[in-house]
């Protein structure tokens, strides 16, 4: 480009070799800084990788063969050896106690609670439950779900209600969704909130109609109708 043509554009000319000349001098100014950066980027990066693969790794592993043992107690419905082991193999509780970073230990949090829950102590169960963590598509919403449950067995209707719709929430699909809903129905019941209810039947009846809940959602559906004005 011309001189003439830069100064029609108003297009400023760069001086490519004092603009190099400014960035070497930046450099030298701020090399003892710069190289400090430099370490501590390299220090956190490799401390990140060997926190993960050579801490996180080896205890989830080590954690996963001790569970085994607690889950098949789990499958056999004996939820106390489930929880406490048998003194060969860990329980639960210790799974949680010993390897707490793993996720072999967030997923023993939802078995714990699922235990307590069966075993019928609630506040136990809603506590292990509400400290597991996860995005599984099933065991997301069935977590949530069980907290309602044992809200419900408490006799907190308001908080089993605001877990249900949330568990129902999660996932849009046929298999937790329309479980919670009729759940969270059911519970608006107890509170004589029909209207609430009416709207979850309602909603069953749209979007799941191919479920067992779907199926049979008519009857609470109408009923949930002859109490609201």
């Amino acid at each position: 480009m011309s001189l003439q043509e830069s100064e029609k554009t108003n297009e400023p000319i760069i001086d490519v070799e004092v603009a190099y000349s400014k960035t070497e001098q930046f450099i030298e100014d701020n090399k003892n800084r710069l190289a400090l950066v430099a370490i501590i980027l390299t220090v956190l990066f490799g401390g990140y990788f060997a926190y993960k693969y050579l801490y996180i790794q080896p205890m989830d592993e080590e954690a996963q063969k001790q569970m085994w043992k607690a889950e098949q107690y789990f499958e056999k419905d004996s939820f106390d050896l489930a929880l406490n082991g048998d003194g060969n193999y860990f329980g639960f509780l210790q799974i949680i106690s010993d390897y707490g970073l793993s996720k072999t230990a967030n997923l023993a949090q939802y078995y714990s609670g699922i235990c307590y829950l069966r075993k019928g102590e609630f506040e136990n169960a809603i506590e292990y439950l509400e400290d597991f963590d996860s995005d599984d598509e099933m065991l997301a919403p069935i977590a949530a779900g069980a907290i309602g449950d044992a809200y419900m067995e408490l006799g907190k209707t308001d908080e089993a209600v605001s877990h249900y719709v949330s568990a129902a929430e999660m996932e849009d699909n046929q298999f937790t969704a329309p479980v919670y809903l009729m759940k969270a129905g059911l519970a608006f019941e107890l509170q004589n909130d029909f209207s609430g209810a009416k709207k979850v039947y309602q909603k069953i009846k749209k979007d799941y109609p191919e479920t067992m809940e779907g199926k049979n959602v008519d009857k609470y559906l109408a009923r949930a109708e002859s109490y609201v004005k």
